[in-house]
């Protein structure tokens, strides 16, 4: 798919092109794995999901949640997107030369510029920081296109519609920032033009794909979804170690390390959870049903990144064993959306699964009900949650008994 060097410049390095002519991929390529550009590329996220955690958190702990929700998923939605977007470019067109590096070093400047912003988002939502890094990261996007526009002949309508439906929302979400500061748009009418904006988004990979479909490789998209599930855990790690650093200021407790290993524990078995789910196979079996799967990722997505920072709470106020519905809610909450978005995101791509739905949903009620259950005491309802996701992975794993069948989702066959 890669044209050869006669030569490299004094001081390259062998392997890396100069310029390698942009094809769409095979599709069954085999042994595609995620790249260390794109690994790289996924470091300056963790920096960006680290700064929303945080913020949350920090709302949370203050006792007034709810203002902070909005704020939260919108800022998620840049993050996500922009990821998202540059994970299935990279599937089809990575030529992995010179000019590609180079575009994707902008885009990862764009995430460090959005990431710098997160403060002023949630302090008094001011995007301004935001807009701007999340212009850098599209328009870096948007020239890859136009690239592949140019030396792909079989995907030109595709790549053009990509780039022009992006630069055209980049001037609106501009345009957008613009009216906000000049007060044109405010409370209500802000949050209701980035429904409008965020839904254009997600029209343009819909729309552009109806000219070709680009050579997106599906087990290389699961893995890279995997990656950034393990991103979100990692943030969750921090936020626990974090607390933990902060709660040892007042002494050590029992009750922290309890908090601490019941969050360790809920996070490893949620990691379980999702691998377990054969994502490479169904977006292989069922390649039209991949914008359901990616899309609904975002609130799976979310969710994690919203138990990073109810474990952080938790931690920090389980060591005083006081009563608190919003710190257990902060943690029961996110993790209950999880187990039932699990299944909804892959439920359209997965004909049989090892995990039940049943076994999903009742856990997630189960959970739901915790904090109340144990009277809002941190440390008892994050152990209750964690006893709760490590249950679902043990029914999970147990091998079913002779005769039986692994439940099918839907379908007469496991072709899509």
């Amino acid at each position: 798919m890669t044209t050869t060097p006669t030569s490299f410049p004094t001081g390259a390095r062998p392997g890396v092109l100069l310029h390698a002519r942009m094809r769409g991929r095979s599709v069954d390529e085999p042994h595609r794995a995620s790249t260390q550009l794109e690994l790289l590329f996924d470091l300056t996220f963790v920096v960006a999901v680290a700064a929303i955690v945080a913020q949350l958190a920090h709302t949370v702990s203050a006792g007034h949640p709810l203002p902070s929700v909005l704020p939260f998923l919108q800022v998620f939605f840049a993050i996500w997107w922009a990821w998202m977007n540059f994970t299935w470019f990279a599937s089809s067109y990575d030529t992995d030369d010179v000019p590609y590096r180079l575009l994707t070093l902008a885009q990862m400047a764009g995430v460090l510029v959005l990431a710098a912003g997160v403060p002023a988002a949630f302090g008094h939502e001011d995007y301004l920081a935001i807009s701007l890094g999340y212009l850098v990261m599209r328009g870096a996007l948007a020239a890859q296109w136009l690239r592949a526009a140019r030396e792909d002949p079989t995907g030109r309508r595709t790549a053009l519609r990509y780039a022009a439906g992006i630069a055209v929302l980049q001037v609106l979400w501009l345009l957008r920032l613009l009216l906000a500061e000049l007060g044109v748009f405010h409370g209500f009418t802000t949050h209701l033009a980035f429904l409008a904006l965020a839904a254009a988004e997600l029209a343009v990979p819909i729309w552009a794909e109806r000219a070709h479909g680009t050579a997106w490789h599906p087990h290389h998209i699961a893995e890279r979804y995997a990656l950034f599930t393990i991103i979100l855990l990692g943030e969750s790690v921090l936020a626990v170690s974090t607390g933990i650093a902060d709660a040892l200021d007042s002494g050590f407790r029992p009750s922290l390390v309890v908090t601490a290993l019941s969050g360790l524990i809920l996070l490893f078995a949620v990691w379980w959870l999702y691998e377990l789910e054969p994502s490479g196979e169904g977006l292989t079996e069922r390649r039209t049903w991949s914008f359901l799967w990616g899309y609904t990722h975002y609130a799976v997505f979310a969710a994690l990144a919203a138990l990073g920072a109810g474990l952080e709470v938790a931690v920090r106020s389980g060591d005083t064993g006081s009563s608190s519905l919003v710190t257990g809610y902060a943690v029961a909450l996110p993790t209950a959306l999880f187990l039932v978005l699990l299944w909804v995101a892959h439920a359209g791509i997965t004909a049989r699964t090892p995990i039940r739905a049943r076994v999903l949903f009742g856990a997630a009620a189960v959970v739901l009900i915790a904090p109340v259950a144990t009277a809002g005491i941190p440390v008892v309802t994050v152990a209750v949650v964690a006893f709760v996701a490590a249950a679902v992975v043990a029914i999970t794993i147990t091998p079913p008994r002779a005769g039986s069948r692994l439940p099918r989702r839907f379908g007469r066959s496991s072709r899509g």
